[in-house]
Parts: C-alpha cells; structure tokens; sequence
C-alpha cells in the first residue's frame, strides 16, 4: 500500500491541475503501484477537501459504465464519485448554458439519473431496486481530464474524482405509479446525441452496463464490498453512466438528445 505522503502529494498534484487547467501525467505511468485501492484514496482525500469548504454530498455517479471503451483504458469494471450540491443543476424547459472555462479537455455524456426514496441493498433484484427510486431523470454530465488526450486508466480517473465537472439535469419523472413500464423502458429506450458539425452519436439503455438499474445494482455491491465509503441512502441521486461515446465539446458548441421509448424529454445545451 501506498504510503499516506505520497497519496497526500497525488492529492496536491491533482488539486492544483484541475485549478489550473496544468496537463499531468498519468500517476499509473509513474507509480507502478498505484492501482484502484489508491485512486480511491485519493479521492476521498479530495472529497474531505470539498466538505470542509462546505460543500455537501448529494450522490454518486458511475462512470466506464459502456463497455466499449473498456479496452482502450485497460479496464474492465466501472468506477464511482461523488456529486456535491456545487456540480448538480437542474436545467429548465428552454436552451441553457455551461461554461466550460478552465477545464481540461471536456466532453459530454447523455446519462439517466435516478433518485432513491428508500435505501438499497447489495442483495435486492432490479425489481426491487427500482421500489427505492421515486423519480429518474435525463441529464447531461460534463466531465474533464488532466492527463492529455484522455490517456488515463481506471485509477486515474478515480483520483481526478471521477472526472466529474458538473451533471446538468433535465425534468424528472415520477415512476411511483408505473414500476412495471420503468423497467423495461430503462433497458430498451433508445438515445440520440446531436452536435456542431452533424456529429451524431447513439446509444440504448442497455449501453449503460445492460441497464441504468444494473449500472445501480453495480454501485451498490461496490460500495459494500469496499466497505470504506458510506452506502447509499434515501435522499441520494445515482447518474449511471453515458449512454454513447463521450463526446469532446468547446465554447459555442450546441448539443441535444432526443430520447424514445420512455416518458423522459431531450435536452438542449449551449457550451460558453
């Protein structure tokens, strides 16, 4: 295991890049030693940063949920970090903005968000896991990346807190009166990405590790298998992971989606 000195150097190094917008290096090209273990070490030295400036924890996200980008960062398992009352928006029904000044490398992912009303458990089924969810949401997350080109593995973006910049939430649906339908429309629902230049990337449900509800299933197990991060609890909010390729974005950039197959609306973003 790695020293706590370094881990608290790692820290540092990570907390004045994504100030600065300063490229590094991966640390799992410089210490050969610094696998998932020490990443989430990192983290949450970095989390502990954040509440001690007062921010508050409001949930998880779950990221390398789609499979196809397993190979390229040598990983083979999705990750998490925390989202904070700073990072989580909640967009209107009109054209908003972000801006994206002072982050590395940004792309954007189309996720779907769930908000858990009770508490679940590594044991429950899907079914049962969607009991504890009262409304879900589409949303879009930006992330970032100190290490140039996106060359990062699995560890790395667990210290860079999970690449997380910001999640930007569209209108959530209340599911409580209609589990069944839920179930399977958060499979089988289809996703539209739409940008500057006619890029245009797609994606299903099931892209997010099978399902948003097993990409939740996942996290669940995780964190009572670490065991040294709280579990999730009534009140939290879980995104689960994009549901195409994650996409590179700049200033002055439009993007929506168009989603069919289930009760949730696109959105529209105007990056600054």
């Amino acid at each position: 295991m790695m020293e706590l000195s370094v881990i608290e150097q790692i820290a540092a190094e990570i907390r004045a890049a994504l100030k600065t917008g300063t490229p590094i290096a991966p640390f799992s090209s410089r210490y050969p030693d610094f696998g998932l273990v020490e990443g989430y070490r990192v983290a949450a030295r970095l989390h502990d940063d954040r509440v001690a400036r007062g921010e508050i924890a409001i949930g998880r996200k779950i990221g390398f949920t789609n499979r196809v980008v397993w190979a390229k960062h040598g990983i083979s398992a999705p990750i998490w970090g925390y989202l904070y009352n700073t990072t989580v928006r909640q967009l209107g029904d009109r054209e908003e903005s972000f801006s994206l000044s002072g982050r590395p490398e940004p792309r954007i992912e189309p996720e779907i968000v769930l908000h858990l009303a009770g508490r679940p458990e590594p044991e429950m089924s899907e079914p049962d896991l969607l009991a504890c969810i009262d409304w879900v949401s589409h949303g879009f997350e930006i992330v970032q990346s100190p290490f140039p080109g996106w060359a990062l593995g699995a560890a790395d973006a667990v210290a860079a807190e999970a690449v997380h910049v910001s999640l930007l939430l569209g209108r959530p649906r209340q599911i409580t009166g209609d589990r069944s339908n839920w179930l399977a429309a958060l499979a089988d629902f289809s996703v539209e990405l739409n940008g500057p230049r006619a890029i245009v990337r797609s994606g299903r449900g099931r892209d997010a590790l099978g399902s948003p509800l097993t990409a939740l299933r996942f996290l669940v197990a995780e964190l009572a298998r670490n065991g040294t991060a709280p579990p999730l609890a009534a009140g939290e909010i879980v995104t689960t992971g994009t549901l195409t390729e994650a996409m590179p974005v700049s200033a002055g950039d439009v993007w929506t989606t168009t989603l069919g197959g289930i009760d949730l609306p696109g959105l529209r973003l105007r990056l600054e």
